[in-house]
């Protein structure tokens, strides 16, 4: 994987690395691969505003954004530095190129952004910032906010997004299940317009890409792929770090991004 490379990740149910299989083991076998960077700043989706806001707090609390998990769930901490340096250096960089951006003191890191964190890096021991998706604006807005922070790699910052390759959760099999044709073009169609660097398709995704709104009812766990792809650089390489399904349609792919 290429040092100037930004990350996609599928973080899947905040239960995964209790839960392990494939994905929890790829999410831990990446942390291996990757050279530790002296810190990350993290788009989840699960954590929405108008206008991007970066965590500024010194100290990041563990948010357990879910409910009906097991009691060992809401034991677990991910106690993570914070980075207020960092922070404002993504809202001056946010406001170079016109995105209006700000800081917020008080929130935590979400399971969108701790759960693969604690794969990644499990002895905490790099500083994180969180920001947050501008969902109103779309795409492009969350592309937009990607390209601003690209210089930051160049400091040893990840630039990471975590969301999910595909997000239906009320036609998943939970007992498992074949994959639906529906998801599997999709997510065909999908991987083959990251590879061909076919960035106003995917801008156009809710109306190009076969089943897009039974893939992704909701499309906040499929922005965070254009943050990565914002960071990684225009036109980009896309390598596949990891693909593979769960729960019959729930896509688990992730991707490094980096300018070609």
């Amino acid at each position: 994987m290429d040092a100037r490379s930004s990350l996609f990740v599928s973080h899947g149910a905040p239960s995964l690395l209790l839960d392990g299989g494939p994905s929890a083991d790829f999410l831990k076998s990446l942390g291996k691969r990757i050279s530790k960077p002296k810190a990350v700043i993290c788009l989840s989706a699960h954590w929405e505003s108008r206008e991007p806001l970066f965590t500024s707090a010194k100290q990041m609390d563990t948010i357990h954004d879910f409910y009906g998990f097991p009691e060992e769930m809401y034991r677990l901490r991910y106690p993570a530095m914070g980075n207020p340096e960092l922070a404002q250096r993504g809202v001056e960089l946010c406001k170079v190129v016109g995105i209006d951006a700000g800081l917020e003191s008080s929130r935590g890191l979400d399971h969108g952004a701790w759960v693969p964190l604690m794969a990644l890096f499990p002895d905490v021991d790099v500083p994180v910032v969180q920001v947050s998706l501008p969902f109103v604006h779309g795409p492009r807005a969350v592309y937009a906010l990607g390209k601003a922070l690209e210089p930051l790699k160049r400091e040893g910052v990840l630039l990471l997004g975590s969301g999910g390759f595909t997000h239906n959760l009320g036609a998943l099999a939970w007992g498992g299940g074949e994959t639906p044709a529906w998801a599997s073009e999709f997510h065909a169609w999908t991987s083959a317009a990251l590879r061909e660097n076919r960035l106003e398709d995917l801008f156009e995704a809710a109306t190009c890409a076969p089943h897009f709104s039974r893939n992704h009812p909701r499309v906040e766990h499929w922005l965070p792929l254009f943050f990565a792809l914002g960071a990684g650089g225009h036109p980009w390489g896309a390598e596949t770090l990891h693909t593979g399904f769960e729960y019959g349609s729930l896509a688990m792919d992730a991707f490094a991004f980096s300018p070609t």
